[in-house]
C-alpha cells in the first residue's frame, strides 16, 4: 500500500491552494481529483456564470489572475482556465479521476480508499471537494406534491430550454437573481423569496465593493467561529437588477404556499400552473467520504470543526467551506488565507509526530 504525507480530497480551487501552501510548508501532499479536470466545480457552472469579484482580487496564492484589464469581472470559462494553467505549473502530485469513497482511521494514519477498490495511507488529510455535489434542496411546502419539473440551480446552463415557459426561481442571492434575469428575456419568470432582495452596491467611488472589504479588513476578519450559520448574502448589483426587478423581469412574489399538481398556490390564494421551479437555495458541504469517520461530521453531515481544523480528529482539515473562517474563506481571493493557516497547523501537527 502507498504511504503519503498529506492526501488533499478535491482538485478545485481550494484542493489546489492547499496543495501549493503544503509544499511550501515542506510536504509532499498527493491531490486526489474525482473528475478527469483541476478545475473543480467551475466546469459544471451555467453558462453565463461570472465572477462577483474582479480579476485583481480572484487569485489563488503564487499566480495572479491574467489579463489586462484587472477591473473586469471573469467568466466561468476564465476561471476554468486559470485553475487548469495554475495545476499545471504546480510541483504536485495532482491524480485526475480518483474519487474518494471513505476515510478511515489506520493506527496514527488515514486510509483512504478509492472508487474501484485502491487505497493509501495518508499522515494528514485535508477534505477540500467543495459543495457542489451536494445542492440544498429545502423542504418547501407544496414542493413535493408539484408534478412539473423541479431543478436545482446545479442543473441549470442556459435559458434556451425554458423559452416561453413558466418558470418559478427560489432564492434570493446573487445566483438566484441572476439566473431570473437571465431567463426573463425569453420566458414568464417569477423570483419566489421569502422576503425582499437585498442588495449592496458593487462599487462604490469608483472601486469594487471587494476593495473596500480588503482595505477594511472585512474580507479577512475571523467572523466564522462567531456565526453559528453563515449569513445571508446581499445581491452584488451595479443597477441592473434592481432596475429588472423593478420592470418586473422577473417579477418577485413571497415564496408560494402549496401546490396542487402543476400549480403553484401563492400567498393570495392564486393558483398558477408553472412548468419549472428552479432552486437557486445553495449548497452544503459535500463530505460522503468522512462519514465512517467517527467525529468527523455532525448529525447534519456537516464537519465539525474550528477555523478548519477537525475539533473531533486529529490530523484531518478541512479547506473551502463557506464562512470557514471569514466571509471570503470560500472564494478564490481568499481560500488561500486559509489554506496557509491550514498547512502550517498540520505541518506543525505532523513534525510534533
Amino acid at each position: 500500500m502507498e504511504h503519503i504525507d498529506v492526501a488533499v480530497i478535491g482538485g478545485g480551487q481550494s484542493g489546489l491552494a492547499t496543495a501549493h501552501t503544503l509544499l511550501r510548508h515542506g510536504l509532499r501532499p498527493v491531490v486526489l481529483e474525482a473528475s478527469g479536470r483541476t478545475a473543480g466545480s467551475w466546469p459544471r457552472y451555467y453558462d453565463s456564470l461570472t465572477l462577483f469579484s474582479p480579476a485583481r482580487h480572484s487569485s489563488l496564492p503564487g499566480m495572479p489572475f491574467p489579463g489586462a484589464d484587472r477591473d473586469r469581472y471573469p467568466h466561468r470559462d476564465e476561471v476554468v482556465a486559470y485553475l487548469t494553467a495554475y495545476a499545471a505549473r504546480l510541483d504536485a502530485d495532482i491524480r485526475t479521476g480518483r474519487r474518494v469513497t471513505s476515510v478511515r482511521r489506520d493506527g496514527s494514519a488515514f486510509e483512504v480508499v478509492l472508487e474501484g477498490g485502491g487505497r493509501l495511507t495518508a499522515r494528514a488529510v485535508v477534505a477540500a471537494s467543495g459543495t457542489f455535489g451536494r445542492p440544498h434542496r429545502p423542504a418547501l411546502a407544496g414542493l413535493q406534491e408539484f408534478t412539473g419539473q423541479v431543478l436545482h440551480a446545479a442543473d441549470y446552463r442556459s435559458p434556451a430550454p425554458f423559452t416561453g415557459h413558466r418558470v418559478a426561481v427560489v432564492g434570493a442571492g446573487n445566483s438566484a437573481v441572476q439566473i431570473a434575469t437571465e431567463l426573463a428575456r425569453s420566458a414568464r419568470i417569477t423570483l419566489a423569496t421569502r422576503a425582499p432582495v437585498k442588495f449592496a452596491t458593487q462599487r462604490i467611488l469608483g472601486r469594487d465593493l471587494h476593495f473596500w472589504t480588503a482595505r477594511t479588513g472585512l474580507d479577512t476578519a475571523p467572523l466564522g467561529r462567531l456565526l453559528p450559520r453563515p449569513p445571508a448574502q446581499p445581491v452584488l448589483d451595479n443597477g441592473r437588477y434592481r432596475a429588472a426587478l423593478a420592470a418586473g423581469q422577473p417579477d418577485r412574489r413571497p415564496l408560494f404556499t402549496g401546490a396542487d399538481a402543476a400549480k403553484l398556490i401563492w400567498p393570495d390564494g392564486e393558483r398558477e400552473e408553472v412548468d419549472t421551479i428552479v432552486l437557486a437555495t445553495g449548497y452544503r458541504p459535500d463530505l460522503p467520504y468522512l462519514a465512517s469517520l467517527d467525529g468527523a461530521l455532525d448529525a447534519g453531515r456537516n464537519p465539525r470543526h474550528r477555523e478548519g481544523l477537525a475539533t473531533g480528529v486529529s490530523g484531518l482539515a478541512f479547506v473551502g467551506l463557506e464562512w470557514q473562517r471569514s466571509p471570503s474563506s470560500n472564494s478564490l481571493r481568499g481560500v488561500g488565507r486559509d489554506a496557509e493557516r491550514i498547512a502550517r497547523r498540520l505541518a506543525a501537527h505532523l513534525a510534533r509526530r
